[in-house]
């Protein structure tokens, strides 16, 4: 079994913002991670990455927030989903 994309959606938020979302199902778990999804999910910002959620190989799932790097725990993609939008949400207004 190849990666099956899944999700690839760019999402213009206004003038400056933008999300994108990749989520991928992938034959083995990436390492560090448990499950078979590959996601990239982002928030641009002016042209600067402002949040993001990945599982980069070996780093396992986390998310960066400017420059704080902190473990997420994954537990499904539909919550993945649901979080990368609840961060977007609770940040300062969109310009």
């Amino acid at each position: 079994m190849r990666a099956e994309l899944l999700i690839d959606e760019r999402h213009v938020l206004n003038d400056s913002n933008f999300a994108e979302i990749m989520v991928w199902r992938v034959p083995r778990p990436v390492r560090g991670s448990r499950h078979r999804f590959k996601y990239r999910l982002a928030l641009i910002r002016d042209g600067t990455c402002v949040l993001r959620y990945d599982n980069e190989a070996g780093k396992g799932d986390h998310r960066h927030l400017g420059d704080a790097q902190r473990r997420y725990i994954f537990t499904d993609a539909d919550s993945l989903l649901a979080d990368f939008w609840r961060d977007i949400a609770t940040l300062e207004p969109m310009k």
